[in-house]
């Protein structure tokens, strides 16, 4: 399974800031440690072109976000202090799923190891997202001819607002958003399938639902690629997120995705989305679940083995 990933997805942030931007080079180490991934699998993005941004976001805020900065109300609705270094991650980011999408047109299955910046709008960032890079790899891939119609899969435990306000008058584009309903952000956009949690949501009801709407979101989509939000803020304890998974309910949760869009023959782009479990490093293991159920389940399918049955 090919990955996109660069050093500049991390950057020094205030002493205190509550996003665990360190989690980005330790679940890649995780990964090659475990061997799930081998260097070789690592593809190294680069910058998102301007070009390529302004298919979602207006040239006003793109001018700032390039030389101008950001103004204190607008930094406080990001979430983070604008500066160059901050501009050139996120350009990083979405070049990373920009690339991780063209090679899982031709391979399949592909990742980013950072992106599901899901809460930037055309004019604006919030929720700590500066650009919508899945957003802007849909538009690019359909730009192109690529591919015709797409699948946004957001099971982070936070609407994706800005991106079903970027398709919300785009048939070819399906938006399926499963987040807790009374958390952030308190206004709701509207997907093309939004199902909101109560709180404190656990494993059976979480997972039931998924697998009676995920074939539903495929059918009602046939979409030539999926790109899957996999956010680990729906773990129990997780600083911003009110569900109660499990470990285990995540990773089959993550199985069940990835085998019902692969099985289907649909190409996946696997991009990471939210997650604020107590510590980076926990973050980084939460995170890396997805990828080793990609893997295994690629291996076991091209040498035919069982796959693991959903429970």
């Amino acid at each position: 399974m090919k990955c996109a990933y660069h050093p500049g997805y991390h950057l020094p942030l205030p002493i205190g800031h509550p996003f665990p931007i360190s989690k980005y080079p330790l679940l890649k180490d995780r990964l090659l440690a475990e061997g799930v991934l081998t260097s070789a699998d690592l593809l190294a993005p680069e910058a998102l072109d301007l070009r390529h941004a302004a298919l979602v976001h207006t040239a006003d805020y793109l001018a700032k976000l390039q030389g101008a900065g950001l103004s204190a109300a607008e930094e406080r609705k990001l979430g983070m202090p604008w500066s160059q270094a901050l501009w050139t991650r996120a350009r990083l980011a979405a070049g990373g799923t920009l690339l991780a999408a063209r090679t899982a047109v031709h391979e399949g299955l592909a990742g980013n190891l950072a992106g599901g910046t899901h809460h930037a709008f055309p004019d604006h960032g919030e929720g700590f997202c500066v650009l919508n890079d899945v957003s802007i790899a849909a538009c690019l891939l359909r730009s192109e001819g690529a591919v015709g119609r797409i699948a946004i899969i957001d099971l982070d435990v936070h609407q994706g607002n800005g991106t079903a306000a970027i398709f919300a008058n785009v048939e070819e584009v399906f938006t399926f958003s499963m987040h807790a309903e009374r958390n952030y952000p308190l206004v709701k956009m509207r997907s093309s399938l939004d199902v909101g949690l109560a709180g404190g949501t656990g494993d059976a009801e979480y997972l039931a639902l998924l697998e009676r709407c995920l074939p539903e979101v495929l059918e009602r989509s046939r979409p030539d690629i999926a790109f899957y939000l996999a956010g680990v803020d729906v773990a129990g304890g997780d600083r911003y997120g009110k569900l109660a998974l499990s470990e285990e309910g995540i990773r089959r949760r993550d199985r069940w995705v990835v085998q019902s869009v692969r099985d289907r023959g649909i190409p996946l782009v696997i991009v990471l989305a939210g997650g604020y479990a107590p510590s980076p490093a926990r973050t980084a293991e939460l995170h890396a679940n997805v990828f080793r159920e990609a893997v295994e389940l690629e291996r076991r399918t091209a040498f035919r083995l069982p796959l693991p049955s959903i429970p």
